[in-house]
């Protein structure tokens, strides 16, 4: 099953992300840490993939996971992110999770799971 999610660029997505963060007094630098931290992108990768708003399909398929990644629980919107069987909604979810706890004001070393 594929959701409409994924063939939305991520580019159109992030700036929801930095509101939402810097909503609660965190940064746009942070975000940017925690999806670096998620996917492995460096500053330049993440860049050119919101510049050339590449889809979250592709996205997380040329994301290198972080193996901690699983460590990554509870909910975003009602759905338990462990329980979501698509591994790529699974990925995005973690993304909203790691960009809810960080707008939720837990420390960056809590966020970042180890």
């Amino acid at each position: 099953m594929s959701h409409r999610v994924f063939g939305m660029p991520v580019a159109s997505v992030y700036p929801h992300y930095v509101a939402k963060a810097e909503k609660k007094g965190r940064t746009q630098a942070e975000v940017d840490e925690v999806i670096r931290w998620l996917t492995g992108f460096d500053d330049t990768e993440l860049q050119r993939h919101l510049d050339e708003e590449t889809t979250f399909e592709n996205f997380f398929a040329q994301a290198d996971l972080n193996p901690h990644a699983s460590l990554i629980t509870g909910s975003v919107c009602g759905v338990k992110v462990q329980e979501v069987e698509d591994p790529l909604m699974r990925r995005i979810r973690y993304l909203d999770k790691l960009v809810d706890e960080l707008a939720k004001g837990r420390p960056m070393e809590k966020v970042l799971r180890g």
